[in-house]
């Protein structure tokens, strides 16, 4: 099935992009387009949103995108001042100069801290929007890159500090240094001026796992003893969302921390978090509380602590441990409730701190950029559909009252929600079970006449909640309603949510969603014919799967960075990871199971099947998912007679990054296709 388009550097698959991405160009680049892409643009470059900034050491830093700026620039501010928009920022590091410079495209990724010096960072840039990112040496203090200092060749990689002069480096520069899904695998003990290669190898995962990670935590920054030495924690994940630690000692010598493999987990200096994935110890779902010894001779984990086991619609959707502090947040029934606990005293009990009522969703982050650094500052941001996000300061190192969110500021409104509604229903799938999803609808309305845009992804676990987007919104302002769905195969009640859509599971991942678009019909909202659906990566699938399984009950299908064909997707490195997920195509029971529902090998011919409009978008440079998946799904739907739109965005990688004016056009162009579909 058009094998040839695997290959980018093929003349007909060159042929084939610049052929469809005509077409597509033609028909969605309307003067409708221009003005979303130009609204879209200045959206993205506003410089008086919500700024939650991060310290190292006397300074506030943020990163942010502008006119003058379309890649970004990051800036800092004296930690004694008020981070507003209008405060006196000043450039420390300019992203479009340096790409000037270099050129050659990089695309912010954030800032590694080295927590003895945290002025000292790692810059981490992405190439083009990839999985491919250059680690670059750089001191925020002198705003300037270090002479001579690290700076790693563009690999999929990731890094800790561990002394102010050696990094521990992942990084998949060659075969052996790559797990067989291409992510790292070799941890190596580098120093400035070495080649990667070079570096002696402190730690490796197995070539049959996912990737390899390490943990550095100094005592010593948390008020112990300096004496205790660092200590470092290699992890292994062996699936995603598979994993084990190990407690690596000054000889090199590893021992197993005793976890469960499916589970979350955190640790501090004297502390270990973890959120159980399955009834091997605890209810599946709990989170666990257990002393952390990692001098003992014996046992490294103390007894087992039960902070919340949950009740039906209850999950952990965030879990932290700071220095002196645990931190979660209980999704229940899909509102957020934030809990606390003292670690400094064995007797205290966690307690709940009250946030406003008017946030749909809810997520924390420490004020530090490394949890060792400062004391336990926390800033909370809360928001949903309809709500510009807030931020609040919650202060727990001040033992003196009783901790509380302190408002700090709050973004603009970027749309005129006045009139418009959110609410959170519920739709029964085929086999019984009852799917949330939130609706949220435009100011005026026509019963049966709603056009619905249904976004879903359903997989690997993610857990889909309410975000305030000025891009939604202008899909709203211009009379459209927006649904979020947490189907089965998301995280969003948890790991047996997640786990019933698991490889042979995966159709009611499929059945949930159509049943959401069934349920709005059913409401009297609308009816098929105005309902698209919306997904990337897995939710490509999703929406793959719509079209090919249940064209009668849409109206268009948006369709991007998609994973579409089952049986080659694991001949393509990262594509070994997910067969955890969705099962392994060389094994026969599950290679039948599923041809059963990839959508390239279930096109029907235009004679005996109507397709509802699909627009089919990918990158070129998409080292997650190939773009050959979208390319050859666009090819067997004109084969069958069918007139699918396709377009291949020559940067941006798997999350369709870019410039303003890159993420801004994307955006429009699939709104350009709605509106020529079910808002006709």
């Amino acid at each position: 099935m058009n094998l040839h388009l695997e290959t980018d550097d093929d003349p007909r698959t060159r042929q084939f992009i610049d052929e469809h991405n005509g077409l597509s160009d033609k028909a969605l680049r309307t003067p409708e387009f221009v003005r979303d892409r130009d609204a879209i643009k200045a959206l993205i470059e506003r410089q008086d949103r919500l700024i939650v900034p991060m310290r190292r050491g006397g300074w506030l830093f943020d990163f942010r995108q502008s006119k003058d700026n379309p890649l970004g620039v990051w800036l800092r501010l004296p930690a004694d001042q008020q981070p507003l928009p209008d405060a006196g920022w000043e450039p420390v590091f300019d992203l479009d100069a340096f790409c000037l410079s270099e050129g050659k495209r990089w695309n912010w990724r954030g800032a590694v801290t080295c927590p003895w010096e945290p002025t000292r960072v790692l810059l981490t840039l992405s190439d083009g929007g990839s999985d491919l990112l250059r680690l670059l040496e750089f001191d925020a203090e002198s705003k300037q890159i270090v002479e001579g200092g690290f700076d790693t060749p563009a690999a999929r990689s990731h890094a800790n500090w561990l002394s102010r002069d050696e990094i521990c480096y992942f990084g998949s520069i060659d075969r052996f240094s790559a797990t067989r899904s291409g992510w790292p695998r070799v941890g190596r003990r580098l120093k400035r001026g070495q080649r990667p290669e070079e570096a002696a190898v402190m730690v490796e995962a197995a070539d049959e796992d996912v990737y390899g990670f390490n943990l550095v935590i100094d005592p010593a920054l948390s008020g112990a003893s300096a004496d205790a030495g660092l200590i470092d924690i290699f992890v292994a994940a062996h699936e995603i969302g598979v994993a084990s630690a190990f407690l690596i000692a000054n000889d090199g010598t590893q021992r197993r921390i005793d976890l469960p493999q499916e589970a979350d987990f955190q640790f501090n200096h004297d502390h270990c978090l973890w959120r159980a994935k399955t009834d091997e110890r605890v209810a599946s779902g709990s989170l666990v509380l257990q002393r952390f010894n990692p001098n003992s001779e014996t046992a490294l984990l103390g007894p087992e602590r039960i902070l919340f086991q949950p009740a039906e619609g209850q999950s952990i959707s965030q879990m932290m441990l700071m220095r002196e502090w645990c931190v979660f947040i209980i999704s229940d029934r899909l509102r957020p409730r934030l809990m606390v606990l003292d670690l400094t005293r064995p007797d205290a009990e966690q307690r709940e701190i009250a946030l406003p009522a008017d946030m749909q969703t809810a997520h924390f982050r420490p004020l530090h950029a490394d949890l060792h650094l400062g004391d336990d500052t926390l800033c909370i941001v809360g928001q949903g559909f309809l709500q510009p996000p807030a931020c609040y300061r919650l202060e727990l190192s001040d033992r003196s009252r009783e901790a509380e969110p302190i408002f700090v500021a709050a973004a603009p409104s970027y749309f005129d929600a006045t009139d418009m509604s959110s609410e959170t229903l519920e739709a029964v799938s085929e086999d019984g079970t009852k799917v949330a999803y939130r609706l949220i609808l435009p100011k005026q309305w026509i019963k049966g006449a709603l056009p619905v845009l249904l976004y879903g992804y359903g997989g690997f676990d993610v857990s889909l909640s309410p975000n305030y987007s000025g891009v939604t919104g202008r899909w709203l302002e211009q009379g459209g309603a927006y649904v979020q769905a947490y189907i089965r195969g998301g995280g969003e009640f948890g790991p047996d949510w997640y786990r019933s859509a698991k490889r042979q599971g995966r159709d009611r991942a499929f059945a949930d969603f159509v049943a959401i678009a069934r349920d709005l019909v059913a409401r009297g909202y609308t009816v098929p014919s105005r309902i698209a659906c919306q997904g990337g990566s897995n939710g490509g699938l999703l929406t793959g799967v719509m079209l090919t399984r249940y064209p009668e009950d849409f109206g268009a299908v948006w369709c991007q960075v998609p994973v579409l064909d089952m049986t080659r997707f694991h001949l393509f490195s990262a594509g070994q990871a997910w067969m955890d997920e969705y099962g392994d195509p060389e094994t026969p029971a599950d290679r039948d199971f599923m041809l059963g529902y990839s959508p390239l090998h279930n096109v029907g011919p235009a004679t005996e099947v109507s397709y509802p409009p699909i627009y089919i978008e990918s990158s070129a440079n998409d080292d997650r998912v190939h773009p050959s998946h979208a390319r050859r799904f666009a090819a067997r739907l004109e084969e069958a007679g069918h007139r699918p739109l396709f377009h291949e965005f020559g940067s941006g990688g798997h999350g369709g990054d870019g410039n303003s004016e890159e993420r801004a056009a994307r955006a429009a162009m699939g709104y350009s296709f709605l509106r020529q579909t079910i808002m006709r």
